[in-house]
């Protein structure tokens, strides 16, 4: 059983530079619209507020779609419901096993081989070293990278190392997946066995948590969706309500 209960949380930012007021006269001068909410604290220090009052509750079965601009709050809203940023005001509760593909490369040393990543990768992600060990020749027959696995990492081209971090970060089993955007990197053969493997992986996680800025991904794989607007929860329901909501946004 999976689970996140988000209590009214607020996130900021913030901002430290010397530079602080004449940066905050230039922002202000764009108007509200184009910060999300900045608040001035001191003379030097400016407060971002990321994400203002949200709650929500997921439990199995849910499959949720974060809906909004570029700058709304969703990738912050998502390193919340990953455990990775703590809010600075309200709980979160997290209950199951979590997998984020937020940053699918985090862990991973440019100095190490593949073979060396696909440890520190997996170990990042909660394996244990004998468990990553086991995973290894799946993983390594999967990413079809051969004899580049001995090679440092620094060596890969981009679309390797999407690869081989693709491959560690979706061969466990987590009862909670976090997801922003769907993978569009790679040649075609590896972006059809990429949608397989992250098909199959969707099926069988408990809770799902996705931004993207495509409606038919969305309303392939979400039953309900939140619309957020500079930092707070306009809107929360069905997918093709949350939907029409932001198209009359734009």
């Amino acid at each position: 059983m999976a689970r996140i209960t988000l209590d009214d949380i607020d996130v900021e930012y913030p901002i430290y530079n010397a530079r602080t007021r004449s940066l905050k006269n230039r922002l202000m001068a764009m108007g509200n619209s184009s910060l999300r909410q900045i608040v001035e604290n001191d003379s030097h220090l400016l407060i971002v507020q990321s994400l203002k009052n949200i709650s929500m509750d997921l439990r199995d079965g849910d499959r949720l779609a974060l809906v909004g601009r570029n700058g709304a709050g969703k990738s912050t809203l998502l390193r919340v419901l990953s455990g990775i940023c703590e809010p600075g005001r309200g709980t979160v509760t997290i209950e199951g096993s979590i997998a984020s593909m937020t940053d699918i490369s985090l862990g991973m040393d440019p100095e190490g081989t593949g073979y060396d990543n696909i440890l520190l990768r997996g170990i990042f992600l909660g394996m244990t070293v004998k468990q990553a060990r086991a995973m290894t020749p799946a993983i390594a027959e999967w990413t079809e990278l051969g004899a580049h696995l001995e090679r440092p990492l620094r060596t890969y081209s981009s679309g390797m190392v999407v690869r081989l971090a693709f491959a560690v970060s979706t061969s466990i089993s987590p009862d909670i997946l976090i997801m922003d955007e769907m993978i569009t990197a790679g040649d075609a053969h590896f972006l059809e066995k990429a949608k397989k493997r992250l098909e199959s992986l969707i099926e069988n996680t408990n809770i799902i948590a996705l931004a993207s800025h495509s409606p038919d991904v969305l309303r392939r794989f979400c039953n309900k969706a939140i619309l957020l607007h500079e930092g707070r929860m306009l809107n929360y329901g069905d997918v093709d309500e949350i939907l029409s909501d932001y198209d009359k946004l734009s």
